[in-house]
């Protein structure tokens, strides 16, 4: 999906699988769990991942106050990608806004299905307060910091816990709560995107971005890549490039 604007709010919620958005400040990943956020206005692309396509519920939604409501919530910090929002919860209201859907189009659907929004946006905001309290103990920018200045190496599980002053086992599980990934895993995802930087930016071969992505075999490179993001290397730069 590919729109140049757009007059609402796009709410898209990822109950499995994964995916990737664009804009034209970001450009990530969105895994289970996760919330894409995209304001009235924003240009976006968006797409499911090729090896394991998500599953996601998703509504548009405008009104006088919409933006005040999300902005009040403190839904617009940190867009467009809420991470590790995991929660039963979600699914069920979800679920339960649809359903109100296909009752009609009256006005009483209408407003009930207004208010249900409202409780999957304050159940949102909820959510990211318990995620920020989680990150107090828990210095993630500067584990992420730690990762971006070392995209180039191979890095252990011990190092990382080791930087984030926990255990490995406790390190691991924080992390996860917090993203909705293993850290190496998120790692992985870090130099691909630092890949796509490399093909799209500059002219270096393949086997040299793998070279500087740590990775001795550029075959298993190029593998990695195609997972990650539906094309191989080549096909990525040919995309990006017509």
């Amino acid at each position: 999906m590919s729109r140049a604007s757009h007059d609402d709010f796009l709410l898209i919620y990822c109950e499995k699988g994964s995916g990737e958005v664009i804009t034209d400040h970001f450009r990530g990943s969105v895994g289970q769990g996760d919330i894409l956020l995209l304001p009235r206005g924003m240009a976006h692309k968006y797409h499911a991942d090729s090896s394991e396509p998500w599953s996601i519920f998703w509504c548009h939604f405008r009104g006088q106050l919409a933006e005040e409501f999300v902005r009040h919530i403190g839904l617009l910090d940190n867009l467009p990608v809420l991470k590790g929002t995991a929660d039963p919860a979600l699914v069920s209201s979800f679920k339960s806004l649809l359903s109100i859907a296909r009752t009609g189009y009256g006005k009483t659907a209408f407003v009930h299905c207004a208010n249900q929004l409202r409780q999957i946006l304050t159940l949102l905001a909820r959510l990211r307060k318990k995620r920020v309290r989680m990150q107090k103990n828990f210095d993630f920018e500067a584990i992420r910091s730690y990762m971006l200045e070392n995209v180039d190496q191979v890095l252990t599980l011990d190092e990382l816990a080791a930087v984030g002053n926990l255990s490995k086992y406790h390190f691991a599980r924080k992390y996860k709560e917090l993203t909705g990934y293993t850290p190496l895993q998120h790692f992985a995802h870090l130099k691909i995107e630092h890949a796509c930087y490399l093909l799209d930016s500059t002219g270096l071969s393949v086997g040299q971005i793998s070279d500087q992505l740590g990775y001795d075999d550029p075959l298993y490179f190029s593998r990695l890549f195609k997972k990650t993001t539906g094309l191989a290397p080549s096909m990525y730069r040919q995309s990006t490039h017509r």
